[in-house]
């Protein structure tokens, strides 16, 4: 499951609501809704570091002028939730404890781990 997308700014653990793109040819910081996807050259801002951002001297700062708001949870969060769940839930079979006596180096099966023999 994919989680929220945090902010940039070092040290802050809030949720990103907006995106930062800095247009060098034409010395602009863009501030503007948060993007569908993280892209290589953007930064997610929280609220509060979007409407607080400064430019260097000799730049503009374009800023989005309507509320920033938090994207709703997508389809794909749900359904990849409700699979975790659905593995977490499902039970793992265990073999009879006469088995685990012939076999003590066994490899198994837990969810999404697994034990490895060690080495003899």
């Amino acid at each position: 499951m994919r989680s929220p997308r945090r902010c940039s700014r070092n040290g802050c653990p809030r949720q990103a609501v907006a995106t930062l793109t800095y247009v060098y040819n034409e010395s602009t910081a863009v501030v503007g809704p948060l993007a569908a996807f993280a892209e290589p050259h953007t930064y997610d801002l929280c609220e509060p570091h979007a409407r607080s951002l400064t430019a260097p001297r000799g730049w503009d700062v374009v800023r989005h002028e309507g509320e920033f708001e938090p994207p709703p949870p997508t389809t794909d969060d749900l359904v990849a939730l409700a699979e975790a769940v659905r593995e977490a839930a499902r039970p793992t079979p265990r073999p009879p404890e006469d088995d685990q006596d012939k076999q003590p180096h066994s490899t198994g099966r837990r969810g999404h781990l697994r034990v490895i023999p060690p080495n003899l």
